[in-house]
């Protein structure tokens, strides 16, 4: 008679650990692109003068901040079972997040409003071309990568990072969508006034998250 064989079920305490797992390795996917795609923006934006591409890359630090702390605040869940100390960084660390939805808010006025006032074109770059059709393939994955763990391990912080990640697909596309349309219609304003658009869900997002509303809903 062939003895059956028997498996053990995944306690709740297992199926966590292997989410915060999950979530690391997402997190330090993000961290690992934010500071390939900040050198390659600074670097080439320097080289053509692109105003967009240099803010795109300074973009990319600001998120690489964020994602940084969050994946420490994982590997603190990871190694040391204190639930003080867990409960402590996740605080911390969800509002630093949200903090940094100003960061972004910031960053749009300060390259919205004078190319608006200056009518200054966005940079013709191949390599920005390249980096925002690449952030919009891989950028949209990890969001949805990080959103579903972070719902399964509770994680207020980490689903704030990845609404940060979702800001940062859509300023790709804008960045796209401006070198696209000044490239084929002249199109000067189209950069500047999409993302202007971006700036009341950015600060509904950091006000939220400083506040400490609860972001793990379902």
């Amino acid at each position: 008679m062939t003895p059956s064989l028997q498996t053990t079920p995944l306690t709740d305490t297992d199926a966590r650990r292997s989410w915060l797992k999950i979530a690391f390795a997402l997190m330090a996917a993000t961290v690992l692109y934010n500071i390939t795609e900040a050198v390659i923006a600074l670097y080439y934006g320097w080289l053509a003068n692109s105003v967009a591409l240099v803010g795109f890359g300074f973009d990319s630090l600001i998120e690489m901040s964020a994602s940084g702390l969050v994946l420490f605040q994982l590997l603190i869940q990871l190694k040391w079972n204190n639930p003080t100390l867990i409960e402590k960084s996740e605080h911390w660390v969800h509002r630093f997040v949200g903090a940094t939805f100003f960061l972004l808010s910031a960053y749009i006025l300060y390259e919205a409003i004078p190319a608006l006032i200056y009518q200054e074109p966005p940079e013709s770059s191949s390599m920005g071309i390249f980096l925002a059709i690449l952030s919009l393939i891989i950028m949209p994955a990890l969001a949805w990568g990080k959103l579903k763990a972070a719902s399964h391990i509770k994680s207020a912080a980490l689903r704030a990072e990845a609404k940060e990640t979702i800001a940062c697909t859509i300023l790709s596309f804008i960045l796209l969508f401006g070198l696209g349309t000044n490239a084929l219609f002249g199109w000067w304003w189209a950069d500047p006034i999409a993302g202007l658009l971006m700036l009341p869900w950015l600060i509904k997002e950091g006000l939220e998250n400083i506040q400490g509303s609860d972001c793990c809903a379902d």
